[in-house]
């Protein structure tokens, strides 16, 4: 059994370079999503949406994998929206007002019965404390610029600035704050941590 590769049909919205800023397009597509906010490093509603995101879209690919579509493919990687009421908290680094919706996008082929399917077969199977949370939702961004950002998050700073000046010297900047975590950082060193950083624009 062949397995598709989403990242690399999407190859233009999850390759990036770190190099220099570039324009996508960024197509409706669909995400398992989960809203919360505070500290993504102590708090338990930002695990728990991990967790349940995780569990939900792994349960799924078994699923179409078993099932009459017989197909297989990689489960995409972590995302994360990230806003504040009053944007200034992010300058002061108070993680406890940040505001996240943290999503894992699912293939086009899925039906989205069977991804109700998974919700309630990991909700009877291991009763996760955030089962409850996750929505799917079909999200659009349109014209986004976009950068790889290599290092900790904490090191972010610079590739942000560099992604808003070149937004800002061409247009301004719309909606949310948008990252994609490459790494495992179970796994990889924080140096070698890849995030592609993303703004949508007009």
């Amino acid at each position: 059994m062949d397995k598709i590769d989403l990242r690399e049909e999407l190859k233009h919205l999850y390759q990036a370079s770190a190099k220099s800023v570039v324009q996508v397009e960024v197509p409706p597509l669909k995400y398992l999503m989960m809203d919360g906010e505070g500290d993504p490093n102590t708090s338990q509603a930002y695990a728990q949406a991990v967790e349940a995101l995780f569990s939900v879209s792994y349960t799924v690919k078994f699923m179409v994998k078993k099932g009459p579509q017989a197909l297989d493919y990689s489960v995409m990687p972590l995302e994360g929206l990230w806003w504040a009421d009053d944007m200034a908290v992010f300058a002061d680094n108070d993680k406890a007002k940040w505001k996240w919706t943290m999503m894992i996008l699912q293939p086009a082929f899925v039906a989205d019965d069977v991804i109700d399917a998974a919700i309630a077969e990991v909700r009877r199977k291991k009763k996760l404390p955030g089962i409850d949370r996750p929505r799917l939702e079909n999200f659009s961004e349109g014209l986004c610029a976009q950068i790889l950002h290599i290092g900790p998050f904490c090191d972010e700073g610079p590739s942000i600035e560099r992604l808003h000046e070149y937004i800002d010297t061409r247009s301004c900047r719309i909606g949310k704050h948008h990252e994609i975590y490459l790494s495992d950082i179970r796994r990889a060193a924080p140096k070698n941590w890849k995030t592609i950083i993303r703004q949508p624009m007009k």
